[in-house]
């Protein structure tokens, strides 16, 4: 069963979808019920997007000699003293 509902909308585009209605041979509320299930029926953005490949390093050989992961301290210093070597 069709439910009743009041809508508010610009004077012109309720204008422009009559009109394009009538020249299509159908009512107003065809016309709005069609861009509804339309609107509803898209996928989001993100999702017609598909999946975004990232790079991948193809680097092998591990962490270099004497780098331990678990030392935020030495990580920092050696972050640190390359920032200056690249400053020079």
């Amino acid at each position: 069963m069709a439910e009743r509902t009041t809508v508010r909308l610009p004077e012109e585009l309720i204008t422009r979808a009559k009109r394009k209605a009538a020249a299509e041979g159908r009512s107003l509320t065809a016309l709005i019920e069609e861009g509804l299930r339309r609107l509803l029926n898209e996928r989001p953005a993100s999702a017609r997007a598909g999946r975004v490949s990232l790079p991948v390093s193809s680097a092998v050989g591990g962490l270099m000699p004497g780098i331990d992961l678990n030392d935020s301290a030495a990580l920092q210093e050696m972050d640190d003293l390359d920032a200056a070597g690249r400053s020079r």
